[in-house]
């Protein structure tokens, strides 16, 4: 059954084009850890008011905050940890968002 779930994350204050830059050359083997784990479709939005992304996935599987234990996942939290909140793991500080209202 696919699903759809939203999250939030923080940028440091003037970030969001090295962001951009890192996420245009995302790692191969990264995409396809996530397709193969049922993750379809992944959006980023960026809230320049609130350096705030806000994420959206719709997948099959497992979502990818609980493939942190995957050792692929944990070295792309590094790379992104000087740009990023973080917790002290380096995954990026994460707030799961409630849906309110759908539309299809």
């Amino acid at each position: 059954m696919m699903q759809k779930i939203a999250f939030k994350m923080k940028l440091k204050p003037g970030m969001q084009a090295e962001y951009e830059k890192r996420h245009a050359a995302i790692w191969p083997e990264l995409v396809t850890l996530l397709k193969e784990n049922g993750i379809a479709d992944y959006t980023i939005f960026f809230d320049e008011e609130s350096d705030s992304l806000f994420a959206v996935q719709r997948l099959t599987g497992t979502s990818s905050q609980e493939l942190g234990k995957i050792a692929l996942v944990q070295r792309w939290w590094k790379y992104m940890a000087d740009i990023m909140e973080t917790n002290e793991d380096f995954s990026p500080v994460s707030t799961a968002l409630p849906v309110v209202f759908h539309l299809d």
